[in-house]
């Protein structure tokens, strides 16, 4: 009895650890990664590597930081200070609302009004009204993961649900871009390809010169009016 109730002392104080030890590692960089020269772009209370599209500081309502993640909800979408070529990205998510939406951008260029991009899209797909109501069908080219309008993602894609963490991840490097969600790959592409051309052309993109084909760009977190969560907001130059 006596070793029994030791264990389960145990049992807690391991637990409580590892929950603390896995809040203090949010947003922030071990030795391996500083070594291979990942950066942060949020610290989990700082969000100044950010700032509204097409302005020159955060905005003012709409997004916040809470718990040690940038919440999204109204404030239109925010943009990185810096551009990226060939870059790792990672990054961790939750939507809060069901059918949410959202997405993460990248080669974004801005004209003023608006802020375009290639688009990992980030969705609630079961619960979106586009899928209740037979205008998206399960896993084309508006479905989570996949690059919005051009690439749908994997059949075999693994979506964690409403109000759990997804890890997603964009490699660029030169012409070839990968898309991951939750550690498999989901989609797979090449920016200097035929197909991608033909994809473009059928696309809302269509009349967007250059678009997705521009050597570096803006990082830019959506806002779509859902409320989502980010953490652990990584990049790294290739």
């Amino acid at each position: 009895m006596k070793n029994l109730f030791l264990c389960l002392i145990l049992t807690v104080l391991f637990g409580c650890t590892a929950q603390k030890q896995q809040k203090i590692a949010n947003n922030t960089l071990s030795k391996k990664e500083l070594k291979q020269g990942w950066q942060l772009l949020f610290d989990g209370a700082n969000p100044d590597q950010w700032r509204s599209a097409n302005k020159s500081g955060f905005p003012t309502s709409g997004w916040k930081v809470m718990d040690g993640c940038l919440v999204s909800g109204g404030g239109g979408s925010l943009v990185s200070r810096d551009e990226y070529g060939n870059f790792d990205l990672v990054w961790e998510w939750k939507m809060i609302d069901a059918g949410g939406n959202s997405g993460v951008k990248y080669f974004v260029k801005e004209d003023g009004k608006d802020a375009l991009g290639i688009e990992y899209q980030m969705l609630d797909d079961v619960a979106h009204p586009w899928m209740k109501e037979g205008k998206m069908q399960p896993n084309d080219f508006h479905t989570n993961g996949a690059a919005y309008e051009l690439y749908p993602p994997s059949i075999y894609k693994k979506s964690k649900p409403v109000g759990e963490w997804n890890s997603s991840r964009v490699t660029s490097y030169g012409m070839h871009v990968v898309h991951w969600l939750n550690g498999e790959k989901v989609a797979d592409y090449v920016r200097s390809s035929k197909d991608f051309a033909e994809r473009v052309a059928k696309s809302k993109f269509k009349d967007t010169p250059g678009f997705g084909l521009h050597e570096q760009g803006l990082i830019l977190l959506q806002d779509h009016g859902s409320e989502v969560w980010f953490r652990n907001i990584k990049i790294r130059k290739l």
